[in-house]
């Protein structure tokens, strides 16, 4: 214990190498506010709000309800609600995404139904008139 496990998200969503500091896992559930550091996973039922500036890691069973603010998600679950990610969001098949999202990158994969609104601003410097 207290070994920091190097793991990361693997295309089918199982994990590999990076460094998970928490984990909802299947069958449970939690309401209220989740803010961290460091990467997290989850794979249950989650209502409030998540504030982070690293990662997110929401696999195929979880469900999501709410407001997130993150540097990166990677969603293969049902989310609906209002993402905001400083660095990029990636939907994964068979993710369902319903709300809105803002992010500067954003991956979405076949399979993945996505009824959301989408802002993604551009980089002024790359635009001409």
């Amino acid at each position: 214990m207290g070994r920091k496990e190097k793991r990361a998200l693997s295309k089918d969503g199982n994990l590999q190498t990076g460094e998970i500091r928490a984990f909802l896992g299947d069958g449970s559930k939690f309401e209220g506010t989740l803010v961290f550091d460091d990467i997290v996973r989850m794979d249950g039922h989650f209502q409030g709000s998540i504030t982070s500036s690293d990662t997110l890691i929401a696999g195929q069973t979880a469900q999501i309800l709410a407001d997130i603010r993150v540097g990166t998600l990677i969603l293969s679950g049902r989310f609906k609600g209002t993402i905001e990610a400083r660095n990029k969001v990636e939907l994964r098949a068979p993710a369902i995404v319903e709300g809105t999202i803002q992010t500067p990158v954003l991956v979405v994969e076949e399979g993945v139904v996505l009824n959301s609104s989408i802002t993604m601003k551009a980089d002024n410097s790359t635009i001409s008139d």
